[in-house]
């Protein structure tokens, strides 16, 4: 028999990449990469308010064709490849990036009359615009019974699917009316493709549903019913008649490929299409995630990922982005936790405070240099200490009202030294979480690690696993997410009978691993209790969160890493 492919088309947050993938072996045959072209790295940004972030979906539709195109161009030249033996397409996307639509299902955006106004687009992930409405949803949903928060981690976001709603709604009438629904940009994507975007025929991803919207088909039978949200604000009222009921798991089969994208991506009508998840989730399968593995993702942000057997009581777990039946892997509850900002703090100490002769001894490699640099260096010996929260805090504290901080500085401080200590703080806040996590019952006995920044920052997983104090193993692929919606969609095309059998046949690990070294171990042990000290004082409303010693036990803890 000829050797059959799948299509996975990963939807980031500053492009898409389009992976073909042999389904017997796991061999990557063909890629392609697509940057957003508009606004900032592809995310439209006000000047007057930093906590906005959109896009526009023509950048999805435009990508969607030139990466997939891309992707069968290099797979040509790959012995055994065919365009027809291409058997399934999955889709994954960032969430919860949520798209207002027309009753055709086409976004808003689209349309001339709306073509430049950011409310009518796709409201990216990281949109923090609806903080005030986050926590008038948490509210009302404490003081419900049953309590919609249960599955999410008792908190609700700003960057979550009603919050962006009710913020739209009260800041743009005119488009907030012309909405006939509003759609993840996960499940719209699969139904362009198969040629059916209604909006009431679209089948919705119970990823995004469970994690990003409250949805619990066995606690509430599906979404909040309308009276909790005309509670809120009679501007919502009739609002669940324009949404959804059901929900489905990636590896449901939603269509075929319609003639017109058939034609447009060059591939045969009829192909099996998955539904879509979000991008960490199927970088998880991508992982190879299991019970007892947690998967994290490491990029712009980042997620934490753990799946736990359905037939086992979970329970309640505060501070996670959400506990979901079928999210990750069928017949197992999907745990999800994160981080705001990861790669983005590096970033912005990249951007902002790198000096004119750092720059130029980097030669156009800053991060190169500054993690070169960094690795020269002791734990604890740059005196400092970072609080990760430059974008809020999604896990544990769920709160994007709180800022970054940097404690320790003298004027000896170098922008090396800040970079390190940015590294440090992001490890500290996967610490908190991987402790939330063990005390509740959900243990990870290893973690792997997929994403950008595993792959080229080898300063970075050191440090994790040091502060971790586990080993930390890198995916095989270096595009996860792609593979893990490929998977998806060789079990859509029957190339595979489940999830499981396509992960062990498509993925593995690389050989790597970074092991904690015990010296360093010890010091991080000290210089986490201080973080866990500001985390306490800053994030929590504990009184017992006294930081007078903090300044001074860097400093004894820099000393003796300059003696060591």
């Amino acid at each position: 028999m000829p050797a059959s492919f799948a299509l996975g088309i990963d939807f980031g947050t500053n492009s898409v990449r389009a992976l073909i993938v042999n389904t017997r072996t796991g061999a990557e045959v063909g890629a392609q990469v697509y940057n957003y072209p508009s606004g900032v790295d592809g995310i439209i940004v006000d000047a007057k308010d930093p906590h906005m972030a959109r896009q526009r979906p023509q950048d999805y539709v435009r990508g969607l064709e030139a990466s997939v195109r891309g992707a069968l161009r290099a797979a040509k030249g790959v012995k055994g490849f065919r365009a027809e033996n291409v058997v399934g397409i999955g889709v994954d996307t960032t969430g919860s990036t949520p798209l207002p639509v027309d009753a055709a299902g086409t976004p808003l955006a689209l349309h001339k009359e709306f073509a430049n106004n950011p409310n009518a687009m796709a409201w990216l992930w990281k949109d923090h615009t609806a903080r005030a409405e986050a926590e008038e949803i948490t509210a009302a949903a404490h003081a419900h019974a049953p309590d919609f928060t249960q599955g999410c981690g008792g908190t609700y976001s700003s960057e979550w699917f009603f919050s962006k709603l009710l913020h739209l709604a009260r800041v743009d009438k005119k488009v907030f009316r012309a909405a006939a629904s509003f759609v993840e940009h996960c499940d719209w994507i699969p139904g362009l493709l198969c040629g059916d975007t209604a909006p009431q025929r679209l089948k919705r991803s119970v990823c995004a549903a469970g994690h990003k919207a409250m949805f619990n088909k066995a606690a509430w039978h599906g979404l909040p019913p309308q009276s909790f949200w005309s509670g809120i604000d009679a501007r919502l009222d009739g609002i669940i008649a324009t949404l959804y009921q059901e929900a489905y798991t990636a590896d449901t089969r939603v269509g075929g490929l319609c003639p017109v994208w058939a034609k447009k991506l060059g591939l045969p009508e009829g192909i099996a299409v998955a539904v879509g998840a979000f991008d960490a989730h199927l970088g998880a399968v991508g992982s190879g995630i299991k019970p007892g593995v947690l998967v994290k993702i490491l990029g712009t942000s980042s997620c934490d990922m753990m799946v736990f057997p359905d037939t086992k009581d979970l329970g309640f777990i505060p501070g996670l982005c959400g506990i979901v039946n079928g999210s990750i892997l069928p017949g197992h509850f999907g745990v999800e936790a994160g981080q705001s900002a990861v790669g983005d703090i590096f970033n912005w100490v990249v951007k902002q405070l790198v000096p004119a002769d750092v720059q130029k001894r980097a030669a156009k490699n800053t991060h190169g240099y500054l993690i070169e640099q960094g690795l020269r260096q002791k734990p604890g010996e740059h005196g400092l200490l970072v609080l990760d929260w430059h974008n809020g805090n999604r896990t544990v504290l769920v709160d994007q009202n709180l800022t970054g901080l940097i404690v320790g500085l003298t004027l000896g401080t170098r922008v090396e030294d800040i970079y390190r200590a940015c590294i440090e703080g992001t490890a500290f806040g996967a610490r908190a979480i991987l402790e939330r996590l063990a005390q509740h019952g959900v243990t990870a006995e290893s973690v792997v690690t997929c994403g950008g920044l595993a792959e080229k920052n080898p300063l970075l997983m050191q440090i994790y696993a040091d502060v971790l104090g586990v080993p930390m193993r890198l995916s095989r692929s270096a595009q996860t997410c792609a593979l893990g919606a490929a998977m998806y969609g060789a079990v859509a095309g029957r190339a595979h009978p489940s999830i499981a059998i396509a992960q062990q046949a498509m993925g593995g690990l690389k050989s790597l691993s970074y092991k904690p070294k015990a010296a360093n171990v010890a010091v991080y042990n000290k210089l986490y209790l201080l973080y866990k000290k500001l985390h306490d004082l800053f994030g929590t409303r504990a009184a017992s969160a006294n930081c007078a010693d903090v300044m001074k036990e860097l400093l004894r803890v820099r000393t003796q890493a300059v003696a060591r």
